[in-house]
């Protein structure tokens, strides 16, 4: 069924990807569609920015980043390749509850760039902390009572602080990608799951709400980011014990 667009509130999931029974080579194929649009829509930006300016908070650091829900690792590649360019010492992990993402993410990456991937919880207690946490167009997927967890979980476990960067709710996002994803000829998953995924997205009101329930009412930033995007950032002046 064609997703419908409410700008009052979230659309319900689930989304096809979302699927357990989805076959991996099905999924290896839209995760690598899905990198197509987040390079035309300027998606990695909001990060690759959050760990730069985190490089700056904490001068000489070696920073270990976390990717939450990191799918196929696009987003780690592109920030591996980010902190080559800007001389910024990472080091990269990637956790993924799905083993078929973690298997993409695997064959998809070059064992050069060093990234550590695993497939569980990345909020998960015990073992070593990361500094950063960061958690790209995952929120989206999860029902309104799991995200304030989420960013509790966040806080919790990140030395240093954690971004979430997704999607803004909008009516001319929403049917502006339909008609571009049609037109491109994007995977059908992508065609379907990319309108519904807006309709999931957010408004800032949603991440005030969500950010008290955690308990991090003053302590987030929320800023939107061009296009269609809103991210939620914390950032300590030093690392927490």
């Amino acid at each position: 069924m064609s997703p419908r667009f409410d700008a009052a509130r979230r659309a319900p999931g689930p989304e096809l990807m979302d699927d357990p029974d989805v076959a991996p080579e099905v999924l290896a194929a839209c995760y690598a569609d899905l990198a197509g649009v987040t390079t035309l829509t300027l998606g990695r930006r909001p990060v690759l920015d959050f760990v730069a300016r985190a490089a700056r908070l904490a001068p000489g650091r070696r920073l270990v980043v976390r990717d939450l829900g990191c799918g196929d690792g696009d987003g780690l590649r592109a920030l591996a390749a980010f902190g080559r360019r800007r001389g910024i010492a990472l080091a990269l992990e990637g956790v993924d509850r799905s083993p078929a993402a973690i298997a993409a993410a695997r064959a998809a990456s070059d064992p050069a760039d060093a990234i550590a991937w695993r497939v569980g919880d990345a909020l998960a207690e015990g073992g070593a902390r990361p500094d950063l946490i960061v958690c790209s167009l995952v929120a989206h997927h999860l029902d309104d009572e799991e995200i304030p967890a989420l960013l509790a979980g966040m806080e919790r476990r990140a030395r240093l602080g954690f971004l979430v960067n997704d999607l803004r709710r909008s009516r001319l996002a929403f049917h502006g990608f339909r008609a571009l994803a049609t037109l491109l000829g994007r995977h059908p998953f992508v065609r379907h799951d990319g309108p519904l995924s807006i309709a999931r997205g957010f408004v800032e009101a949603d991440w005030r709400r969500y950010a008290a329930d955690a308990g991090l009412a003053d302590m987030v930033e929320i800023r939107r980011r061009f296009p269609f995007r809103l991210v939620v950032a914390r950032l300590r002046a030093e690392p927490s014990p």
